[in-house]
Formats: structure tokens, C-alpha cells, sequence
């Protein structure tokens, strides 16, 4: 049986102790929320901490409503995923954030995590995510206290994959995160949120809090069409080989007013391929525009040997997977099998 090491406990009751705490222990200190991250990576030594700050208290963190008056919609952190998924404002307004939100892990799991815990989840990787015993025998990799990358090993970088299905689809929807500290609070873009570094992959500095979500109003359904797929090798329970979220602007004669698109699990951040806007950008799409736009994320999607199913193969799916996320948007029918969510 794995255990967790000692660490001191805290459970505040206000975001402002929260903070004070965080700020007073430095890098000794750990937040959890629903803990399906932290505790298991704890386990496995993955992660350590001298004191784990609970988030769980802080009714302020948890709920879903309109952010700022204007139709905005704004998450708490501590919202869980189970509360996300099914909550009919997310369902009506932003379909393809709630199917991703869907596609986590499986049920039991989604009742326990929460949003927040799932932007800041920890990047992955075949020769990292083992028992601590196993990562010793071959001598630690670069991601923990070792000098190499076992995925690319001439590589002075750690090659971990991004691990949130959530993030993908927030940052097509150009979602914003809000961080509070001590020293008050911050808003940034979401995408500006990650890093592509598997071992420094947040811009959060180590003592701030993930509070809440915001959603803008211009990403809703009556005006941006969005889609989420998601290539694992169950249709529950497993982290994503490939994710593909797509949000779509048009005009009133179907013209494409903007496009983003963002890959998950192929780098160790949430990667954007901008050249599909570029593409489908001013023009009216059909199924040859959508292919040809599609070629672009194979181009930018990088797959290595640090998760799940052929490395090759993985970069042809991320073609197939984002023509198919983009005809779903569009209302065609994807010609490829849907994937499966619990």
C-alpha cells in the first residue's frame, strides 16, 4: 500500500488566510482541492510538501454564475467537474466546454475534482507517471531529480504532455483565469496560464490561487460554434493521447469571422494552431477548405514516446481528429467514428 508522507494540514476558512499561509510557507506549502492529482503524485513522491492548504472551505471558489453582469460566465475553482458538466447554463451556452468537462476520467473521480485542479494537473509522461521504485530502477528522470529525459534523451528539456482536457477547450473559448494572492489578485488569458516546459509548465506563481474561471459572453453558442474531441484508449477513465478543441465565429452568410483551435496532450502545454484560422479566415468552408486547414495541426502536433499508441500514428489522428472537431462545428457529419465519454 502507498501511503502519503507527513505534512502539516491546513484548512482555512477565507481566501485571505489561504493566502497569508501560502505566502508564509513559500515552496514548502501545496494547495489541493479535491486532491485526485496531488494526493496519488504524493503518494508515488511525485510531488512533496511540507503543508497542504485546503481550498475546499472557500465558498467563494465554488459555484457557477454571471461574472460581471454582462453575460460573462465565471467558475470557481473548487467548482467540481461532476457540478461543471451537468450545470444547464455550461450545457446551453457552452456545449463543447461541458462534453470535455465529460470526457475526465470517469465519474466517481469527476465528483471529487474540481475545475481549478484540473487547469493546474500535472503534466504526464510514460517514464515519469510510475511507482517511485520503478522511476529509481532506471535512475530518475529529468522531471524529478534526475539529469535526463527519457523521452528525448539529447534533449535539455523535460518532454511531460499536458494533461488537462479542459484547458484545450477554455483557451479556444479565450477563457481568463484569475489568481489571488497576498499581494491581491491578477487576471491573465488562459493560454498565457501555460507553459511549454513539462516540469515548469504554470505561469501561476507557486503561492497564488486559482479562484475562478471567466468565460467570455462572445464564445456562447448563439454566437461561436465549438467542438471537443478526444483520442484515449477507453472511452473513460484514461488521460488523452490527443485533444482537439475547436471554436468557431461565422457571419450571417457563413462566412468565417475567426477560428481557434488548440491541441491538449502533445506538448506540455495546450498548443494552438493558429494556421487554421488563417486559413478558414474570411472564406466560406467546405469540406476540401476544411481538410486543407486540418493539415495544419499534423504540423504543429509534435507526439513523442511519453504516452499511450504509436507515436506516428498519434500525429495522423491529430489531422483526422481536428477535421473532424471542425465539420461537428460546422453541423456536418464528421465521417469518423465519434469518441466515446462516460
Amino acid at each position: 500500500m502507498l501511503r502519503l508522507p507527513a505534512f502539516s494540514f491546513r484548512v482555512p476558512d477565507r481566501l485571505d488566510e489561504a493566502a497569508r499561509i501560502l505566502a508564509g510557507e513559500g515552496d514548502r506549502a501545496r494547495v489541493v482541492a479535491g486532491g485526485t492529482d496531488l494526493w496519488p503524485n504524493m503518494k508515488r513522491r511525485h510531488q512533496m510538501a511540507e503543508t497542504v492548504v485546503s481550498i475546499m472551505r472557500l465558498t467563494e471558489l465554488n459555484g457557477i454564475c454571471d461574472g460581471n453582469g454582462d453575460g460573462e460566465l465565471a467558475i470557481g475553482g473548487a467548482t467540481r467537474l461532476s457540478t461543471v458538466e451537468r450545470d444547464p447554463m455550461v450545457r446551453r451556452r457552452f456545449p463543447a466546454l461541458a462534453r470535455a468537462v465529460a470526457s475526465i476520467s470517469s465519474p466517481p473521480l469527476r465528483n471529487m475534482a474540481t475545475l481549478g485542479g484540473n487547469l493546474c494537473v500535472d503534466t504526464r509522461c510514460t517514464y515519469y507517471n510510475q511507482t517511485e521504485e520503478w522511476r529509481r530502477s532506471i535512475d530518475y528522470c529529468l522531471k524529478e531529480a534526475g539529469e535526463i529525459c527519457w523521452v528525448a534523451p539529447s534533449s535539455p528539456k523535460c518532454w511531460a504532455h499536458a494533461a488537462s482536457d479542459a484547458a484545450p477547450m477554455l483557451c479556444a473559448l479565450g477563457a481568463r483565469a484569475v489568481l489571488a494572492s497576498d499581494a491581491g489578485e491578477r487576471e491573465v488569458d488562459l493560454p498565457a496560464f501555460y507553459r511549454n516546459d513539462g516540469i515548469d509548465y504554470l505561469t501561476k506563481r507557486r503561492h497564488e490561487i486559482l479562484t475562478r474561471v471567466l468565460v467570455p459572453t462572445s464564445a456562447d453558442a448563439n454566437r461561436c460554434a465549438s467542438a471537443f474531441w478526444k483520442l484515449r484508449r477507453r472511452g473513460s477513465i484514461d488521460f488523452a493521447v490527443l485533444s482537439v478543441a475547436v471554436a468557431l465565429w461565422r457571419e450571417d452568410d457563413g462566412t468565417i469571422r475567426d477560428a481557434r483551435v488548440f491541441l491538449g496532450a502533445v506538448a506540455s502545454a495546450p498548443v494552438e494552431v493558429a494556421a487554421v484560422a488563417e486559413t478558414l479566415r474570411g472564406r466560406r468552408p467546405d469540406p476540401d477548405l476544411l481538410r486543407q486547414a486540418a493539415g495544419h495541426a499534423r504540423k504543429v502536433a509534435t507526439p513523442m514516446d511519453n504516452t499511450d499508441f504509436r507515436t506516428q500514428w498519434r500525429g495522423v489522428m491529430a489531422e483526422r481528429y481536428t477535421e473532424a472537431a471542425l465539420r461537428e462545428a460546422l453541423g456536418l457529419p464528421p465521417e469518423l467514428q465519434a469518441p466515446l465519454h462516460a
